[in-house]
């Protein structure tokens, strides 16, 4: 268990921001933590993103990741190869650049401190040209963002507005000692200490700093702690909506004949129901599902009269969740084909 220990001023100053970048390592970690298939509802994406690592040479600075996130991924990493975002919502260009302007001395610093005894053989050239070593990062991480990601951020994009819409009610409405008792996955809240679960045991201070909670939808329940930054620690966690990658491909392709929702309810019904695995609003389900706003308010008020959806108002928004029935039956009718 990693034991973050939040005093008073850190817990008020608790906020929430999306990362591409933490969304690229988190991926990465999906994809090479295993060679065998990746669960549901990842398949899809993952078929495509293996194919990239296998066929684009650009990609060997990547390996660093799996070295990083091998024996040693149940141990904080430097905060550099994974860094807390620079604003709220950047693009993956505004991290990758501000991964390229660390400046050297923080590199070796980090390197230092978390690896005195060398670490992995891939941190070698950390050590020996910083700069030199982060730009190579940096570019094929651009390549494997625009190959394998890029296609699926408008769906990602929107689970995690959307998530971090309702976290963002919650924080304003019940505090955030109640968001973090509502994480989920391996994320234990006993105040004053947020304990990540993992198997070897580590304290962090984060007294006096700003906790940034980035939701990830590739965390896989595998979560991240900055510790290197003196005024922002960064946790990761495992997002809502994951599902929307499977989502967007029923919705795009219409639906299966062996896909047993779509013919209960109609293909475009049963894909807002799946893209409904995380909150979301009229509009962003019209732009993730490529269905005209009105048809997406159709199908909703029918999900709302069957008791299948539930909706609440976060500020201006409403957003529309699935009930417990809803998610009964999405168990019981499986995955889209």
């Amino acid at each position: 268990m990693i034991r973050i220990r939040l005093d008073a001023r850190t817990l008020a100053r608790t906020r929430l921001a999306t990362s591409p970048l933490n969304e690229v390592v988190g991926a990465l970690h999906l994809l090479l933590r295993s060679p065998g298939a990746v669960p549901w509802p990842y398949t899809a994406w993952a078929e495509r993103a293996r194919a990239v690592l296998r066929d684009d040479p650009r990609l060997g600075p990547l390996r660093l990741y799996p070295a990083l996130h091998g024996r040693w991924h149940e141990r904080p990493t430097p905060d550099v190869f994974s860094p807390p975002p620079p604003s709220a919502g950047p693009s993956i260009g505004e991290e990758l650049a501000a991964l390229r302007s660390t400046p050297p001395p923080t590199v070796r610093a980090q390197l230092a401190k978390h690896y005195p005894g060398g670490g992995p053989a891939a941190l070698a050239p950390y050590r020996d040209d910083p700069a030199a070593a982060l730009d190579r990062l940096a570019a094929a991480l651009a390549v494997f963002w625009q190959a394998a990601m890029a296609p699926f951020w408008p769906a990602i994009r929107t689970a995690l507005d959307e998530e971090v819409l309702a976290r963002s009610r919650s924080l304003a409405t019940a505090g955030p000692a109640a968001v973090l008792g509502e994480l989920r996955g391996r994320v234990r809240w006993e105040p004053p200490v947020l304990g990540l679960v993992k198997p070897v045991e580590s304290a962090v201070d984060a007294a006096g700093r700003r906790l940034l909670l980035v939701p990830v939808l590739f965390a896989q329940d595998v979560l991240m702690c900055s510790t290197d930054d003196p005024e922002v620690l960064m946790v990761t966690y495992q997002a809502r909506g994951a599902g929307v990658l499977a989502a967007r491909r029923a919705a795009r392709a219409g639906g299966g004949g062996d896909d047993r929702l779509a013919l209960l309810t109609g293909p475009a019904r049963a894909a807002v129901l799946r893209a409904l695995v995380a909150p979301a609003t009229t509009t962003g389900l019209a732009r993730e599902l490529g269905l005209a706003p009105s048809t997406v308010s159709q199908h909703l008020s029918t999900l709302l009269a069957a008791g299948l959806a539930e909706r609440h108002r976060a500020g201006t928004s409403v957003l529309y969740a699935l009930t417990p029935d809803a998610t009964v039956l999405l168990r019981l009718l499986g995955p889209a084909a």
